[in-house]
């Protein structure tokens, strides 16, 4: 009922910013300086808007689809993975999204569609519910298609896993389920992370995971290795969310276990986002969300925070300030002035933010990451100052997809709307057992599973190139002398029983869920 009362709100508003939204992906392509035609500016970041472009120079690429020639654009260090994206992932130059006077071509009403309307997903859900090494429980929910019989994939599956993260809000959305749908029938074994509290996860102690945090997200990855140890390891993130992965990667550098990672429509300057706040009906229903499910542990957790500050909350800063930098019993009581209680929470709200900042590490990521952004995304706010565009001119790992139209977590392609339109005269033929691809498939899922496919085989290529230079080299060395002999072992390593009390302690309790 919350849902459709939000959805309501947000739909008498929209008459307001519907033209707006019709010519600000304009101003801001101007802005950011994206042409009709290839060119290069000063800091050596190549620009490409032209479907048939062969992609060579290696930084951007657009697409020309219908009226608009500007699409989509690749922005990126010029790199050799760069070249091989753009030469392999077709997806990145077929984006059409829906235009004229539809509400699929409205960023705003995209992204209330996404958030707030109920979806008919015919996947099903196996939950493990995983007992941390502070005794606080996270949850697993491993997706499964309806016609599976066995609810539990071996541990021997080579399958690769899809790690999905949603937003920080514990909202479960179209977008993840829709993506599970998706990475389901390509073969991969798709996990949601459920934060401490989230999607009726239990909370089993007095703490809540701060925003960028990876402590919990590292036990649950550890857990994933152990389970599936020959199935590679994919991310995705979704908008709040996406905080989350990227601290954990940067936190973890080679050591995160992830292939590769995808985040969808992220928020990267988290710190300024909550303080400049967003539009009063988006803001508000985020945080009558969260209060939601706060309430349902207020007895709880008046034993460590001021209850009473975060219910009385109107605003996101003021909601996660109450949450994570104060506590019971924490008066001004030193204070030798009247602005030292100011003053002292701002340096509370300052530390937080050190620890929390998703590209507090950024420089220690060590594998491809894109990122996946809409010009007119209500949420995340104008793309100029929200974007860190010289992340992704200056650094080689990352990859940023910036479309003029889309929303948040939106990404409606006029072929999506037209599936979805004849979904039902599809169904009736299609095969039992295929039911998940039947179903209109996102455009910005299809780029994902893209690049993931993408760098796993520039990786795999890139690897063969070097084992056959070192047999050359082998084979060179032995003309003149000796000639030895190099046998390779291939070794699986599993987490031992007695690392269960080590780190962590798994407690697998399955329960099915829509």
């Amino acid at each position: 009922m919350l849902e459709w009362l939000v959805a309501l709100c947000i739909v008498i508003l929209v008459v307001l910013i519907w033209p707006g939204s019709k010519s600000q992906p304009d101003a801001l392509l101007q802005g950011l300086g994206i042409s009709q035609q290839a060119t290069k500016d000063k800091t050596g970041r190549f620009v490409s808007d032209r479907g048939g472009s062969d992609g060579v120079q290696a930084a951007c690429a657009g697409a020309g689809t219908g009226e608009r020639a500007r699409t989509v654009a690749l922005i990126c260090k010029p790199s050799a993975l760069a070249n091989y994206l753009l030469k392999h992932c077709r997806t990145f130059s077929n984006y059409s999204p829906c235009v004229g006077w539809t509400w699929r071509a409205s960023g705003f009403l995209q992204s209330v569609y996404e958030a707030c309307w109920p979806c008919d997903s015919p996947v099903q859900f196996v939950r493990d519910n995983l007992q941390l090494s502070d005794d606080g429980l996270v949850a697993l929910d491993w997706a499964v298609p309806p016609y599976q019989k066995r609810r539990r994939t071996s541990s021997h599956s080579t399958s690769p896993v899809l790690l999905i993260i949603p937003n920080s809000f514990g909202k479960i959305t179209r977008n993840v389920l829709k993506l599970c749908e998706t990475a389901l029938s390509h073969g991969y074994l798709p996990a949601v992370f459920n934060r401490r509290s989230h999607n009726r996860t239990p909370l089993t102690t007095l703490k809540l995971q701060q925003f960028g945090d990876p402590a919990d997200l590292r036990e649950a990855v550890r857990y994933i290795r152990y389970r599936q140890p020959a199935g590679r390891l994919f991310a995705v993130s979704e908008s709040t969310g996406s905080g989350l992965l990227l601290s954990y990667l940067g936190e973890c550098g080679s050591s995160s276990y992830v292939t590769a990672a995808v985040c969808l429509s992220p928020v990267f300057r988290c710190q300024s986002w909550f303080e400049n706040g967003l539009s009063w009906p988006l803001q508000w229903a985020f945080v009558l969300y969260q209060k939601i499910c706060l309430s349902r542990y207020k007895t709880v957790l008046g034993a460590t925070i001021e209850t009473d500050t975060v219910f009385s909350s109107c605003s996101l800063r003021g909601l996660e300030e109450a949450l994570f930098c104060q506590t019971v019993g924490s008066a001004p009581a030193a204070s030798t002035g009247p602005g030292s209680s100011s003053s002292s929470a701002a340096g509370a709200w300052d530390a937080y933010w050190e620890r929390n900042e998703p590209l507090r590490d950024v420089d220690e990521v060590a594998i491809p990451v894109l990122s996946v952004c809409a010009q007119d995304d209500p949420v995340r706010g104008d793309t100029q100052s929200t974007v860190p565009l010289e992340l992704f001119e200056t650094n080689p790992h990352f990859f940023l997809l910036l479309t003029d139209r889309g929303g948040h977590c939106g990404f409606s392609t006029r072929s999506e709307e037209s599936a979805t339109g004849a979904f039902g005269a599809v169904s009736s033929v299609a095969a039992p057992n295929s039911g998940l691809e039947s179903r209109g498939t996102n455009w910005s899922h299809k780029a994902l599973l893209e690049f993931f496919r993408a760098t796993t085989d520039f990786f795999a290529a890139e690897e063969r190139a070097k084992q056959l230079a070192a047999r050359r080299r082998g084979l060179g060395a032995g003309a003149g002398g000796r000639v030895f002999r190099h046998r390779s072992v291939s070794t699986c390593k599993r987490m031992p029983a007695c690392s269960h009390n080590i780190h962590a302690i798994y407690n697998w309790q399955r329960s099915y869920t829509r």
